[in-house]
């Protein structure tokens, strides 16, 4: 019988990711069969069973994810804080749109996804190793909806190479969904978020992105936060 790794099986089952995994291992958290196993690389087979217990738990379930509604001129994240400004520094307690007073806004959040320097809205940021993956993971189906406005002029057929046909460095692109919602206004639904994509996309087919928003992720709407104001994803919100 195939033996998988414990912090694996975890994973797969959507308890924690394998980082968190291998940390709960390490401290006892983690039971096969009611058996405790503190092995890292520890194996199990796929019928046994794996259970994050007692304290792991309550450290996973308290886990905090974060949503910001990031301004132009914030990098979502902080791999060259030195001649730009990082997103983080807006999870503040004054920038704080909710309705219980908040003192202390530290968190070892790192966001799940980009958003580029020239871009605003919704920015996910989490400590949840398991929500990071759902949106970051290369075959995620999480829809990611945004509010482009463009210059130029459209080249003919430009409108459903937009949707699919388009090649970005060398690879074609995943089926998106892009319509007009004005004379000057594109509604875009993505899955997939390749470096710049949009502004490139659009450059390919002669125009050009004067200003680009993310209102959506997955079933997360940015709705009505204001930016440069943060707040915590609800209990009943999922991606």
């Amino acid at each position: 019988m195939t033996l998988i790794r414990i912090s694996k099986i975890l994973s797969e089952q959507g308890i924690c990711s394998r980082r968190e995994a291998d940390r709960y291992i390490e401290q006892g958290f983690v039971y096969v069969d009611g058996q405790q196993v503190t092995e890292l690389g520890a194996k199990a087979s796929p019928d046994q069973r794996v259970e994050l217990k007692h304290q792991g738990k309550k450290i996973q379930d308290s886990k905090k994810t974060i949503l910001l509604n990031k301004p132009v001129g914030y990098i979502s994240h902080a791999d060259d804080e030195k001649k730009y400004q990082s997103a983080l520094t807006l999870i503040k307690p004054e920038n704080y749109f909710g309705q219980e007073k908040m003192t202390n806004s530290y968190f070892k959040i790192a966001p799940a996804g980009r958003l580029d320097i020239d871009s605003t809205g919704l920015l996910v940021l989490t400590e949840d190793g398991v929500i990071a993956k759902q949106i970051i993971q290369e075959d995620s189906d999480i829809e990611k909806e945004y509010i482009v406005r463009v210059q130029g002029q459209l080249i003919e057929n430009g409108l459903q190479l937009l949707n699919f046909g388009l090649f970005l460095d060398n690879k074609a692109l995943k089926k998106a969904d892009v319509s007009w919602l004005n004379e000057d206004q594109l509604k875009f639904i993505l899955k997939e978020g390749k470096k710049r994509q949009i502004r490139r996309m659009c450059e390919l087919v002669g125009l050009k992105v004067t200003g680009l928003k993310r209102v959506r992720i997955g079933k997360v709407k940015l709705a009505d936060l204001p930016l440069g104001k943060w707040r915590f994803l609800a209990d009943h919100e999922t991606f």
